[in-house]
């Protein structure tokens, strides 16, 4: 089944879940492109005399301990967050499946290699990995990024060779070959193309993740440093005052919630899509 289905694409968005799921994501994206309209006050503006200002009019969602708007922190931090989940989700499946593809449509000394070192990274839980290189290189939230993106391209890796393992042997491939397709044409043109519908439901589940992540290493300070508006360094300070301005680190955490419930919403809608007894 191809994604490109409009019957399936229709029937997928009659879906409550899976169209309230891909609603969040476009409001997302819409406040990350236009946070610079959408914003009521400068994110970094620091007013000592407004700080810990409850919900009202002029600060829909409160001040933080330096008089920061926290709403107009949290349409900047959409930016940073989703910037940094298509980063981390865009190199980990780049790389999975330029490795994945070789390793199965190839096979041989090659595919051992590259299957052996997914083995060596898998066995090792990812946070504490990431968190280790995320240490290693130093507190920011680009480094962050690295780190996930380092440890997240083997799951694509493996599906990824799985796939071309399943398809390899088709007839298109085997016409291929008889016709004189070079390796790489028949890999890049004919084999990949028809392995790309997993690796796209995976990416879009793991979206959600690696920004959850993301914002995780932020929260225990291996990320995105102060003043950045992040969503993640922001919860990290907010829990400090929670008793005080329960609004501070209340807000970012329902914000990152809904971000994150989206994708995975989004996420298993097209995997439903790929379920043959679901189409029917």
């Amino acid at each position: 089944m191809h994604l490109l289905d409009f019957k399936i694409i229709r029937k997928t968005f009659r879906n409550p879940s899976t169209l309230l799921g891909f609603s969040i994501i476009m409001l997302s994206a819409f406040v990350a492109i236009f946070a610079s309209f959408i914003a009521s006050h400068d994110p970094l503006t620091i007013d000592v005399f407004e700080r810990f200002q409850p919900p009202c009019k002029a600060h829909l969602m409160g001040t933080d301990e330096l008089g920061r708007d926290v709403f107009s922190r949290l349409v900047y931090g959409t930016r940073l967050t989703l910037q940094a989940g298509v980063t981390i989700v865009g190199i980990a499946a780049v790389v999975g499946i330029l490795l994945g593809g070789i390793a199965g449509f190839w096979g041989g000394i090659t595919e051992t290699l590259i299957m052996r070192t997914v083995d060596v990274f898998m066995s090792f839980p990812a946070l504490i990995l990431a968190l280790s290189v995320a240490a290693a290189l130093g507190p920011s939230l680009m480094h962050a990024v690295i780190a996930l993106s380092a440890v997240w391209w083997p799951w694509y890796t493996r599906l990824v060779r799985g796939q071309i393992l399943s398809v390899k042997e088709s007839d298109y491939i085997e016409a291929g070959r008889a016709l004189g397709a070079s390796s790489l044409r028949l890999l890049f043109r004919h084999a990949l193309p028809n392995c790309i519908s997993p690796v796209i439901v995976l990416a879009t589940l793991d979206m959600g993740f690696a920004i959850l992540t993301a914002a995780g290493l932020s929260f225990i300070g291996v990320g995105a440093q102060p003043p950045s508006p992040e969503w993640g360094a922001m919860l990290s300070t907010g829990r400090n005052y929670i008793t005080t301005a329960w609004w501070y680190p209340t807000f970012p955490g329902i914000v990152l919630s809904l971000t994150v419930l989206g994708f995975n919403l989004l996420g298993d809608g097209f995997r439903d899509m790929l379920d043959p007894r679901w189409r029917r």
